[in-house]
């Protein structure tokens, strides 16, 4: 495959204005790791400075493997990604929610981002969810979702997202496996034209994990299609509580949990497609750090940026490149509940297009899906915001790169892989 060389224009505004500022930047990071990570982390906001940069074992003969970075330090990742940008730019647009119909859209500021959070780390401490205790989280792609991660991670609660499409059995396999005593859901969603109970999986879960001794005591349910939802809600009585109740009758105050550099964040569970799926834990502080600078500089982030990914925040990908590395740019980014051929094969183009999105980050499988679909779906929408492609998931295959660079990008955007 040819390297394609970025436009003129796109180096002269690039973070990495060229190529030896590149390489300048990379010998650092290997040659003095701990002053260039160093001075990234200065930006953040830190409790407690950390005392060790870097402490590993990488040696198996002498005892287990063992990494930690910025030892001793304390921080919160909540706080990071929307208080620090509250005096600078607290009306700057956080989310654009686009629903699965075109007629519906939200657009939410990091101060009312920041407003929501805390009334719902509030609520969920009004359950005695605590520092430490697991958070299973089941929803579609709403703001709710990336508002509950934001929530638990404030309250140093560890959450665990289970992806929107998976089985009652993988739910329950999920909340077991890591004891989430509360979960978070809502009450159903459309995907396409196809109706999903979203609730009605999850009391199949929670009946699951009652069969096996286990017992999930709060379920806080978004309620996201209210009048609109075909299926009839089970409302339990003492377990079931109203996402949107629950956090209007709190305080729009809640001070962080300030976690130290090596607390766990959050665990996610790998698909199962290979046996039985195993939880990755994260921690803190390097995990944020990573996340914020891998954001920045692989995609050429811009304050004028809006950045659209079309990934869930049930995959690893919707959580460093949508819940925290954005927002910890204090980026604008596209939240999309919806999918790519509905309610035509050019509803990606026609959402670039709506929002003047200038990043856009998809997958592999999509773009195939899309080239399929044929060419006049993508030439219709004008595309003219576009200046940086990304690709996630998988290799991507030359003819699906050619495309995508050609006819979606018009022979113009670079394309990051990130796979």
């Amino acid at each position: 495959m040819a390297t394609i060389q970025p436009s003129a224009s796109f180096a002269q505004k690039s973070n990495l204005r060229d190529f030896k500022t590149y390489q300048d930047l990379h010998q650092k990071s290997l040659q003095d790791p701990e002053s260039f990570w160093g001075e990234i982390a200065e930006t953040f906001y830190w409790k407690t400075p950390y005392k060790n940069f870097h402490q590993y074992n990488y040696d198996m003969r002498k005892g287990p493997i063992d990494i930690k970075w910025f030892e001793g330090g304390q921080t919160n990742i909540s706080y990071n990604c929307l208080d620090r940008h509250l005096e600078t730019q607290g009306d700057k647009t956080a989310f654009l929610w686009e629903g699965n119909e075109p007629t519906e859209q939200k657009k939410l500021s990091y101060k009312e981002v920041h407003e929501k959070v805390c009334r719902f780390a509030n609520g969920l401490k009004s359950l005695g969810v605590k520092r430490g205790d697991r958070v299973a989280v089941y929803m579609p792609m709403i703001p709710e979702l990336m508002i509950s991660v934001l929530a638990c991670a404030r309250i140093g609660a560890v959450h665990s997202v289970v992806f929107g499409g998976f089985s009652a059995d993988s739910l329950a396999d999920r909340i077991l496996d890591s004891e989430c005593h509360t979960l978070i859901t809502a009450d159903g969603c459309f995907r396409g034209a196809k109706n999903i109970p979203i609730k009605g999986i999850a009391d199949e879960a929670m009946k699951i994990c009652q069969s096996k001794g286990f017992e999930v005591k709060n379920s806080v349910v978004a309620i996201h299609l209210g009048d609109k939802n075909p299926e009839s809600l089970n409302w339990v009585e003492g377990r079931d509580i109203d996402w949107h109740k629950l956090s209007n009758r709190q305080s729009a105050n809640c001070e962080p949990e300030w976690m130290d550099a090596e607390d766990p964040l959050f665990i996610l569970y790998t698909s199962g497609s290979t046996g039985k799926p195993k939880g990755v834990l994260h921690t803190t502080a390097g995990y944020m750090i990573y996340t914020a600078t891998t954001f920045k500089y692989v995609f050429d982030y811009q304050p004028d940026d809006i950045y659209w990914c079309t990934a869930d925040v049930g995959w690893i990908t919707g959580h460093s490149y949508m819940a925290y590395g954005p927002m910890l740019n204090g980026a604008t980014q596209v939240i999309f509940e919806g999918i790519p051929t509905y309610p035509d094969a050019g509803r990606f183009w026609q959402v670039v297009d709506k929002y003047k999105v200038s990043l856009f980050y998809t997958a592999p499988t999509a773009i195939r899906a899309l080239a399929a679909c044929g060419d006049d779906f993508v030439k219709k929408h004008q595309r003219s915001s576009l200046r940086l492609l990304g690709t996630v998931g998988e290799p991507i295959n030359p003819e699906a790169w050619r495309w995508y660079h050609e006819t979606v990008g018009d022979g113009r955007c670079p394309i990051v892989d990130t796979w």
